[in-house]
């Protein structure tokens, strides 16, 4: 097995990817791009995918390229690109792939599986009903994250807003209502407690969850891969030993959630998209 890793890896920080790619000894049948989001932009993804990497290069006869980058909304540029054959997605990437670029779910991702998106708010606001960011700033996430973007921006249907203001991480989100720049955001609960402590001395507030859980990720397979190809790399994927998935994240036994909610809700989210950057943001 070859393994070839990238000349400048602080092309990794300018330009949002890199490539880590291992090409099997032999005839080679062919590139297959994986596509992943790395928030924190650390270069410990390389390692971290370089077993599995090199385990699939081996069993496909197959050149492997790994292509990380920092957000969602990096993320669904790569879709509409078509430049990815395997994604390990998140829940709202996961819904646009499926919805919009044909591509198929193969595995659950390990993940929460009772996660919810919500508003939050700092403790010492007084507002205690969503209806009340009416004509208020809110803080979101990018665009591609189920939690921070899509869910509520469903759950603000029908409001106008003064502003919304899209933040790079959930941390970023924090921070925006813990400086007064923004009256609530919209995180997960394993975001909140993540963050929280890292904010201190600002203390946070649920205003509003949303009663959906959120799917899981899930493993994606793009429709540029020939269709007796995606079922041998399925095969290959579900044989992995279980410690080789778990070190990329995904359950080779697992079962694929239903994705129909989540997409009806990226669906009427996408027909106020156009909106978002407008003074007053009408939601409707």
């Amino acid at each position: 097995m070859f393994v070839r890793f990238p000349r400048r890896l602080f092309l990794f920080h300018l330009l949002g990817f890199t490539f880590a790619a291992c090409k099997p000894q032999g005839v080679v049948e062919g590139t297959l791009t994986i596509g992943v989001i790395n928030y924190g932009g650390g270069e410990q993804i390389i390692n971290q995918y370089a077993k599995f990497n090199s385990y699939l290069g081996e069993k496909t006869n197959s050149y492997i390229q790994l292509e990380p980058v920092f957000n969602e909304n990096r993320a669904v540029e790569r879709l509409d690109a078509r430049a990815w054959s395997l994604v390990f997605a998140p829940p709202g990437l996961a819904a646009i792939a499926i919805a919009r670029h044909q591509y198929i779910p193969l595995f659950p991702l390990i993940g929460i599986s009772n996660l919810r998106s919500m508003f939050v708010v700092r403790k010492d606001n007084p507002i205690t009903e969503l209806k009340q960011l009416q004509g208020k700033t809110v803080a979101l996430g990018q665009l591609g994250s189920a939690t921070g973007y899509y869910f509520p921006l469903y759950n603000l249907y029908g409001t106008t807003l003064a502003e919304i203001l899209f933040a790079p991480t959930p941390k970023a989100a924090l921070e925006l209502v813990a400086q007064g720049k923004a009256i609530a955001c919209a995180v997960s609960e394993a975001e909140l407690s993540l963050y929280s402590s890292q904010l201190a001395p600002t203390e946070f507030r649920i205003l509003f969850k949303d009663p959906h859980y959120v799917p899981l990720g899930v493993v994606l397979i793009g429709p540029n891969v020939e269709r007796n190809r995606q079922e041998f790399i399925r095969k290959v994927m579900s044989e992995s030993s279980s410690d080789l998935a778990q070190e990329v994240g995904y359950v080779p036994n697992g079962q694929v959630p239903d994705y129909k909610y989540m997409i009806s809700v990226v669906d009427r989210v996408s027909s106020i998209s156009s909106k978002l950057q407008n003074k007053p943001v009408r939601l409707f």
